[in-house]
């Protein structure tokens, strides 16, 4: 019996055996011309975790079938080899296979040739794309199996990204029809997209508002990222740059994340409602920049990982993001929400492929474009909606503001009638005011006139004073004479009393006496003279009976205000020059109030300088330029800083101290230029000096 039984369990596994092999070494029948054959489920892998096998080293290993509709190897750095043996059996010789994963790094196909060896066709986004035979992002290869025939390929393929081995046959033109469909579709999409970038971008620049153009940037890398995961931005864009096509399905995708999180934290306003989600925003995108430096330093299996698992993340953050703005009573999120939920559920279902846990089909590998398509409508759709609940709330308000202007209005008329009142009031004491203040600077000018006009007439007057007492004596010593003359008549002595006269005469030195007299009388009449010359100066500066415009020579009044300042005039050389002036129309004593003023700021500046090795000067001008009078003031004083030079006219600045200034005479003078149509320059330099020009059209 135990004979017996050994001997069923060594046939039991003689069968299973070569079941086994019969399964390993089976043949894919291809018998339909007219049709494509995924053989991807029956494909034999084999593993080469060193990348040491060689073609003619692979018929003594150990092949698998994987089981799966679509072999799913992940993401692994080992090599894998592909086996499979085709009969032809078909009307069709020539037979194209095809790979079709555009984004597989490398891949070497190895088709019988004669005898025992191999012809190789290597391909894959490290090469560049003019490398490829047929211009396509998948990858064909001519597999030519005469009809009847039995022949045997070998792929090679590794890749950075998760490898999976979508595999089909069949005839060039099914594949051809296959390839337009496909173009077809992808062009709808890219379509969709491009529309949506321009849709998007015109509002932007119609509304201005920022959350457009974060969603077409948003929707330009969305494009880049779905279309570098069908090759075609390989194919296109930079064919000749493998380098590139590696690293865009790292950098793409990561921007991608980062673009929807700033544009979720724009429309939805996220900072407003919560600002821990919109700092946790800023954590996540910092993870896609790792994911990116990842791929940088080659690490590419843990730049995917890090990026596909932040990935899945965010997508759950921004859904809860978006509930909780929703429930906040936010109605654009829920617009976001709606379309926001169609395209994550595309990412998922598109990661959890690579993944392996969903199996690879046309579907999953579409969910991505599919549901991207359909969230950039309907989120071009939610932001048209934003905008017109932002027009509602406007509206809304422009007609709370307008009923509460409605209601404020008949306030404002009250408090407007109140204000003009209180408003006249005030003009009313800031022109009395102002009336005072300019009297203030006429008496400060009026108390230096009459400091001047004391001294200059005292000295006349006291030289008047002066001759009387002895004009009053000469007088009383000739009416002594007379007095003895007329005595003549009354005696008879007349030798006796002309002797007496004669004596009297050389006693009160009579002589001198007819000198002395015309000397008193003409020192009294220019007394006299110089104490008119003073008063007609004062009258012509003040030019107190005139209160309308006369025609006057300029000159009169600058002489005038010279006589009037004479005596401030200490230790300085004073120069004038005084040109031939037309007879224009003024306000004289206006006129006189500025030179006066003018003239006292240069003494003022001379008095401020210390002189050491120069000599006080002050030179005043006059002459016409350019249908203008020149009235000028120059002197060698401490001059201005530009500063001061600025803030001169200023009503109450001034440089004296305290109670030797009002600050308002630069800034009357000033007003009573413009009244002429005329202008004040100065020019002046610190420790230089300073020239004051007035200018008066005529």
């Amino acid at each position: 019996m135990k004979y017996k039984f050994s001997h069923i369990i060594l046939f039991v596994v003689i069968l299973l055996t070569n079941a086994v092999l019969s399964l390993a070494q089976s043949t894919i029948d291809f018998n339909k011309s007219d049709e494509l054959l995924d053989i991807s489920g029956k494909l034999l892998i084999l593993e080469d975790k060193n990348n040491e096998f060689d073609v003619n080293t692979l018929s003594n290993k150990n092949f698998q079938v994987l089981g799966t509709d679509v072999p799913n190897l992940g993401f692994s750095k080992s090599t894998f080899w592909v086996k499979t043996s085709i009969i032809n059996n078909s009307n069709k010789e020539k037979l194209l296979l095809e790979l079709s994963l555009p984004i597989m790094d490398y891949i070497e196909f190895y088709h019988p040739s004669r005898g025992n060896s191999y012809h190789v066709t290597k391909a894959g986004e490290l090469f560049p794309f003019y490398y490829r035979k047929y211009k396509d992002p998948n990858y064909f290869f001519d597999l030519d199996i005469p009809k009847g025939e039995t022949k045997t390929f070998y792929i090679k393929v590794k890749s950075s990204e998760a490898i999976q081995l979508p595999i089909k046959i069949g005839s060039p033109h099914v594949f051809n029809d296959q390839v337009k469909s496909r173009d077809i579709l992808s062009g709808i999409y890219f379509g969709i997209m491009l529309v949506m970038i321009l849709y998007n971008l015109f509002i932007y620049f119609t509304v201005k508002d920022k959350s457009y153009i974060s969603y077409v940037v948003y929707i330009i890398l969305i494009l880049l990222t779905q279309t570098t995961l069908q090759g075609y931005p390989f194919q296109y864009l930079w064919p000749d740059y493998p380098v590139i096509a590696k690293y865009s399905l790292f950098i793409f995708p990561s921007l991608v994340g980062i673009a929807s999180m700033v544009f979720m934290n724009i429309f939805l306003n996220v900072k407003l409602f919560s600002k821990g989600l919109y700092k946790l925003s800023y954590i996540f995108s910092l993870i896609y920049l790792i994911s990116i430096v990842a791929s940088a330093f080659k690490s590419y299996e843990l730049s995917q990982l890090i990026m596909q698992t932040n990935a899945m993340l965010v997508s759950f953050y921004m859904l809860a993001t978006a509930i909780y703005i929703v429930k906040k009573g936010f109605l654009p999120a829920k617009y976001f929400l709606i379309a926001w939920s169609i395209f994550l559920l595309g990412v998922i279902a598109f990661i959890m492929k690579d993944l392996g846990v969903l199996p690879y089909n046309n579907f999953t590998r579409y969910t991505m474009q599919i549901g991207s398509a359909i969230e950039t409508v309907l989120l071009s759709f939610a932001l048209a909606a934003r905008i017109n609940i932002y027009k509602r709330e406007r509206l809304d308000a422009l007609e709370e503001k307008e009923k509460l202007v409605r209601e404020q209005n008949i306030v404002l008329e009250q408090t407007v009638v109140e204000r003009t009142s209180e408003l006249n009031k005030t003009l009313s004491d800031l022109k009395e005011a102002q009336s005072q203040l300019v009297d203030s600077e006429k008496m400060s000018s009026l108390g230096q006139l009459t400091a001047g006009i004391a001294h200059e007439i005292n000295n006349p007057i006291n030289f008047v004073s002066s001759n009387i007492t002895p004009l009053r004596r000469d007088l009383e010593d000739i009416y002594l004479l007379i007095k003895k003359y007329e005595e003549l008549s009354t005696t008879d002595d007349v030798k006796g009393k002309l002797e007496e006269i004669d004596a009297l005469k050389k006693e009160l030195d009579f002589e001198y006496l007819k000198t002395e007299i015309p000397e008193i009388i003409n020192g009294i009449e220019d007394g006299a003279t110089r104490t008119k010359e003073i008063v007609r100066g004062l009258r012509n500066f003040s030019h107190l009976d005139e209160a309308e415009q006369q025609k006057v020579d300029i000159n009169e009044g600058v002489e005038s205000t010279l006589i009037l300042i004479k005596t401030k005039f200490n230790n300085i050389s004073l120069k004038t020059e005084l040109g031939s002036l037309p007879i224009i129309e003024c306000y004289p004593s206006k006129l006189n109030q500025v030179f006066m003023n003018l003239i006292d700021n240069a003494i003022g500046a001379i008095e401020s300088k210390n002189f050491v090795d120069e000599e006080a000067e002050i030179l005043i001008k006059t002459y016409t330029e350019s249908n203008s009078i020149i009235f000028s003031v120059e002197d060698n004083g401490v001059g201005m800083t530009d500063s001061t030079r600025e803030k001169m006219i200023e009503p109450f600045f001034t440089t004296k101290d305290v109670g030797k200034g009002t600050g308002l005479g630069l800034s009357i003078a000033y007003g009573i230029v413009e009244k002429h149509s005329g202008k004040i320059e100065v020019e002046s330099m610190l420790n230089i000096g300073t020239v004051v020009k007035v200018k008066i059209p005529f």
